[in-house]
């Protein structure tokens, strides 16, 4: 066996593979800022050879645990197709932007055939993030814990704290009262 034919024996061809990628926005990112960071995906994408499936904006939610003292996030998904190296570039990118909390990627599927995968020009819109308008306020760790009361709600027009609900006194909930003198 000549030197040539054995390391042509010993290469490892590109596999093509299907990827999953979520990554985590600040709550308080601009939407400017999260359209930017969406875009620079999709041309690392398209740059690499890769083929984006679908990028879909989750919007804000709770995180499992608080990051950068703020227990919420805007999560993005993503799902494309490429090699190992396109992978390696999208999470370098992440982990240089400062908005960028989180990321994580997982192969879906180790040797896939682009030919084989619909793509619907929908799916690769990514839906811009609304603006909140009212922040909402983080609670504290007295808060969370219940050793300091939460702020109250503001007070809606007609209502003042202390007031009887519609039904009149606690404990005389509707049809209670009215059933036990019927039977009597």
């Amino acid at each position: 066996m000549s030197a040539a034919t054995a390391t042509a024996s010993y290469t490892n061809p590109r596999r093509l593979r299907e990827y999953e990628t979520i990554y985590i926005l600040e709550s308080t990112i601009d939407p400017d800022e999260a359209d930017r960071v969406a875009t620079r995906i999709k041309e690392i994408i398209s740059a690499r050879t890769g083929h984006l499936l679908k990028i879909d904006n989750w919007g804000k939610r709770k995180l499992a645990y608080p990051i950068r003292k703020s227990s919420r996030g805007v999560f993005v998904f993503v799902k494309y197709l490429g090699f190992e190296d396109l992978v390696a570039e999208i999470e370098r990118n992440l982990r240089l932007l400062d908005a960028v909390v989180r990321y994580q990627t997982v192969v879906m599927k180790p040797n896939v055939k682009p030919e084989e995968y619909q793509i619907d020009p929908a799916d690769l819109e990514f839906r811009r993030l609304e603006v909140a308008e009212e922040a909402e306020e983080e609670l504290g760790i007295a808060q969370r814990l219940g050793l300091v009361d939460a702020p109250r709600p503001p007070r809606q027009e007609g209502y003042e704290y202390g007031m009887e609900d519609d039904y009149g006194a606690p404990g005389d909930e509707p049809g209670f009262a009215a059933d036990d003198e019927e039977e009597a």
